[in-house]
């Protein structure tokens, strides 16, 4: 069976020694990079199944260097894990916005290194399997109209495609239009989320003030009872979320997680 591949970047050849031997004890295969710009190089040629980076580096930092492979779509959806001194609130959030699924503070230990890599890993490895299991079988949403003109709608149950392999879905084919998600219930409730080119740039709940956007994601991500619809149109309005789906589905399946649901 082939290793997990993690690519490693830090400026700092003490921490790529010390990370790489902890990573190769867990039987990872382990690449290095000392810069944001080899680092890119590395990870274009092969992309990486995890990337472990530092955040102040020369020639191409660790914010610019995510943001570029977010950029390339072979890269969009790699799993990344900032280690980093800027541990500050503000650091965090915008290495969250920049689509991370953990952000490690240095001075770090090395156990708690090994738990958010295994702890992202399976983490991926689990949506990735329930998105390709629940698309490619018999519950793949069917088409309500036979026409591929704009406006033609999908449409399922909650219960054969998930909310998080939903938007994978739409993410994938770079779907413009509104996703309706509808849970079912004593009392229904309806969210709508708003997509352009795959990506949700808002989402509210029907009759609700909060919680809205990435909130509401968060929250619509463990409906599994309803039932869904989505109508291809032009999205005017302005993007009200700047996380990528990938940022969304991590952050969401991160605090499931935490609930220990």
């Amino acid at each position: 069976m082939e290793k997990p591949r993690i690519l490693v970047v830090d400026d700092d050849a003490w921490i790529l020694r010390m990370v790489t031997t902890v990573l190769e004890k867990r039987g990872y295969e382990v690449e290095t990079a000392c810069d944001g710009e080899e680092a890119f190089e590395k990870a274009m040629a092969d992309p990486p199944q995890l990337l472990i980076t530092d955040v102040m580096m020369p020639h191409m930092d660790g914010w610019s260097l995510v943001k570029a492979l977010r950029g390339r779509p072979e890269c969009a959806f790699m799993p990344v894990i900032f280690l980093t001194a800027l541990g500050s609130d503000d650091d965090r959030i915008r290495g969250f916005r920049l689509g991370a699924d953990d952000y490690l503070p240095k001075p770090f230990r090395f156990e708690e290194l090994d738990l958010r890599v295994a702890k992202t890993m399976e983490r991926t490895s689990r949506l990735e399997n329930s998105a390709r299991q629940q698309i490619a079988g018999n519950g793949a949403p069917k088409r309500r109209a036979e026409s591929e003109s704009e406006g033609a709608a999908l449409a399922g149950n909650l219960s054969e495609v998930g909310v998080s392999s939903l938007l994978v879905l739409m993410d994938m084919d770079r779907k413009d239009g509104v996703l309706t998600v509808i849970r079912e219930g004593d009392t229904e409730v309806e969210a709508k989320l708003y997509l352009r080119q795959g990506r949700p740039i808002a989402a509210e709940i029907i009759g609700l003030d909060e919680p809205r956007n990435e909130l509401a994601i968060y929250f619509i991500l463990e409906w599994s009872n309803g039932r869904f619809s989505f109508e291809a149109a032009t999205v005017e309005r302005e993007a009200e979320i700047e996380s990528s789906t990938t940022a969304l589905l991590m952050e969401g399946a991160r605090r499931i997680d935490e609930r220990g649901l």
